[in-house]
């Protein structure tokens, strides 16, 4: 089996496409980031100005105090959903990534067996029990790259469990704190 001009062509094609689809995903997510980070820093300015403000026309100290207790608990909330927000962005490119990667994967596995199966239909005669070997390591290898793939997604499964829990753990935390305060 020969490569042709246009097969080469066709191959380079479709190459660039996925390079540019994924270029331009990749620049979606940091947009988001931007736009996520100027409005994170414009709340942030919004919010510590307006809370100087209370302080300054807090009547005593007590309330001033109060007033700074009162702080920690939202602060808290605000970094969590900053961080959810982040970690979203951050899964929604890495799944278009992934995607692409399992495709081209799949196309490479298709027609590696397809070389193989032509390269076993020529093969010389005698050489069966070599051939059935090659076609069982083959079989052999895919099974174990399809296990990988399910271990690493169950991976990232259980890791964003863990995240969802400890996030929610801190913000239980920084609540009884600020209302301890």
């Amino acid at each position: 089996m020969f490569t042709t001009a246009d097969q080469f062509t066709a191959t380079n094609k479709a190459n660039l496409d996925a390079a540019q689809a994924l270029s331009t995903k990749t620049f979606a997510g940091f947009e988001k980031m931007v736009e996520l980070n100027l409005a994170a820093a414009k709340a942030l300015m919004t919010e510590s100005f307006s809370h100087v403000q209370s302080v300054l026309a807090a009547k005593d100290a007590q309330q001033a105090i109060a007033l700074q207790s009162g702080l920690l608990a939202p602060v808290a909330e605000k970094a969590a959903a900053y961080g959810r927000h982040v970690y979203g962005i951050a899964v929604e490119t890495s799944a278009e990534y992934t995607k692409a990667f399992e495709g081209k994967a799949a196309e490479g596995q298709k027609a590696f067996g397809q070389v193989m199966e032509n390269m076993t239909k020529n093969a010389p005669a005698g050489t069966e029990s070599a051939v059935a070997v090659l076609k069982s390591a083959l079989a052999s290898s895919q099974s174990a790259i399809e296990s990988a793939q399910s271990a690493a997604k169950q991976a990232l499964a259980r890791a964003e469990s863990n995240v969802s829990a400890v996030t929610e753990q801190a913000l239980s935390a920084a609540a009884a704190v600020g209302k301890k305060a």
